[in-house]
């Protein structure tokens, strides 16, 4: 698995587009796989706290239950006004839970509803950008996985 930090290093330019597209809103919208092994979206908020990317989630929600016992999930940005005038951006991995400490001093910072709120740090597997080209003919995909680099697709 690889953290935010460690992929910002491999591809900074992706990471800092990617980061632009979770700040540009408050809300988007994460992925996890229920009991029966199907999907669940749910609605979710993002930070960076230090090196990593964070999820955090009132105690015993559903996606929370998700996550400590199939930590694989996907964040999709939210898409904005649907103009596309920025990339469509989706990251993937494993949610790792925050205990002890660090999630002591998360509560003491962020104040969430409950002090048993969970906090959760994502380990990438994959992030997947995708725009509209400046001369707006075909889309433009970039997708990143650990020690993979960046790869560029082009579609008409």
């Amino acid at each position: 698995m690889t953290t935010w930090q460690e992929f910002a290093a491999e591809a900074p330019e992706l990471a800092a587009a990617v980061r632009k597209r979770f700040a540009a809103a408050r809300h988007h919208v994460l992925a996890t796989v229920r009991r029966d092994g199907s999907p669940r979206v749910s609605g979710i908020e993002v930070a960076w706290r230090g090196p990593d990317l964070t999820l955090g989630s009132m105690p015993g929600s559903r996606k929370a239950l998700d996550l400590l016992r199939d930590p694989r999930c996907a964040l999709h940005a939210n898409p904005g006004d649907g103009s596309m005038a920025d990339p469509d951006v989706k990251v993937s991995g494993r949610a790792v839970e925050v205990t002890g400490a660090e999630h002591r001093a998360w509560v003491a910072e962020v104040q969430p509803p409950s002090e048993d709120s969970h906090l959760f740090r994502l380990d990438l597997t994959e992030v997947v950008s995708t725009g509209v080209a400046d001369d707006q003919t075909h889309l433009v995909i970039r997708l990143w996985r650990p020690g993979q680099g960046v790869r560029t697709f082009r579609r008409a």
